[in-house]
C-alpha cells in the first residue's frame, strides 16, 4: 500500500492569498500546502479521500492515470468542491466512479453539484455510483475500509481506517470508541492546524498528546496552517515517530 499526501493544508490552503507571513512568503516547498487530501494506492487501485479545490491540479502533478473511488469526510467546500473533475476518469475509464459518503455529504452534493442528479442529464457531466457509509465495515475491491466518527467541532465527520493505516481530518475531539478503532493502527495521520486553541481543529499540543494515546509507529500531521510555522522548524521539535506530512509525501505500509 502506498499513501500519498496530495494537499496538507487548510482551507485556504499555503501561501494565503496576500500574507507576507514568513511561511507564506517561503521558498521551501513543503511549505506550500494544498487542500488537504490522500490517496491510497494498492494492488493497481487508486482511492482518494476528499476532493477539495485543488483535486484537478493533484491528480496531474502526480500523473494519475487511474480513479476507482472517492471517500469524502464531510461535506466542507475544501473537501468536495473538486467532485466535477472526476469527469477526465469517467471518459478515460469508461465507467462512473463510486462515491462513498455518510447522509450528510450526500446532501450536500445533491445541492453543490445538482446538475450530476438531475433526470435529463448534460453530456459530459461527472458519472458516479454513489454509496452510502455508516458505521460499519466496508470494501473497495481488495480493500476493507472501517469508517470512524470524530467530531469537528458539533459536526460528525468521518475518518476512515484501511488495516494499518488511519486518516483523520478536521478533528477537534474522539470519543472513547473511535479511539478503539484506532488503536493497532501502525501509521495515523491526524490533523495540526496550529499552535493557538481552535475551536473545531486539534492544536499541534493536542496532536502531539493524540498521537501518544494511540501510539501507531508512525504519525504524520496534515491539514496544516501558516500560523503553525515554518515546516523546517516546526519538524525540530516533535517527538520521535512524529512528522510533518507535506504535499507529494509518499509512505508504504507493507500488507
Amino acid at each position: 500500500m502506498i499513501i500519498t499526501f496530495l494537499g496538507t493544508g487548510t482551507s485556504q490552503g499555503v501561501p494565503v492569498i496576500a500574507c507576507g507571513c514568513s511561511v507564506c512568503t517561503s521558498r521551501d516547498h513543503h511549505d506550500n500546502r494544498l487542500r488537504s487530501s490522500v490517496m491510497i494506492s494498492s494492488q493497481g487501485k487508486n482511492v482518494v479521500i476528499d476532493t477539495g479545490p485543488d483535486f484537478r491540479y493533484q491528480m496531474l502533478r502526480e500523473g494519475v492515470k487511474r480513479l476507482d473511488a472517492v471517500l469524502y469526510t464531510h461535506a466542507h467546500k475544501d473537501h468536495i468542491a473538486g467532485l466535477d473533475d472526476i469527469r477526465a476518469f469517467n471518459y478515460f475509464q469508461g465507467t462512473a466512479i463510486d462515491v462513498f459518503a455518510d447522509n450528510l455529504v450526500q446532501d450536500a452534493l445533491k445541492r453543490e453539484f445538482y446538475y450530476i442528479f438531475t433526470e435529463h442529464k448534460y453530456p459530459g457531466i461527472p458519472q458516479i455510483n454513489l454509496k452510502e457509509v455508516d458505521d460499519e465495515l466496508f470494501s473497495i475491491g481488495h480493500l476493507s475500509v472501517q469508517p470512524i466518527n470524530v467530531m469537528h467541532f458539533k459536526l460528525p465527520i468521518k475518518g476512515y481506517r484501511f488495516g494499518d493505516f488511519t486518516y483523520l481530518t478536521d478533528v477537534k475531539s474522539v470519543s472513547e470508541s473511535a479511539v478503539n478503532k484506532i488503536t493497532g493502527t501502525k501509521i495515523l495521520v491526524v490533523n495540526a492546524l496550529q499552535r493557538e486553541p481552535h475551536i473545531s481543529h486539534f492544536t499541534l499540543d493536542e496532536a502531539i498528546s493524540f498521537a501518544k494515546q494511540i501510539g501507531a509507529d508512525r504519525t504524520y500531521f496534515t491539514h496544516i496552517s501558516h500560523r503553525l510555522g515554518k515546516h523546517e522548524e516546526i519538524s525540530k521539535e516533535l517527538p520521535p515517530g512524529i512528522y510533518l506530512a507535506y504535499d507529494g509525501l509518499r509512505i508504504s505500509l507493507d500488507p
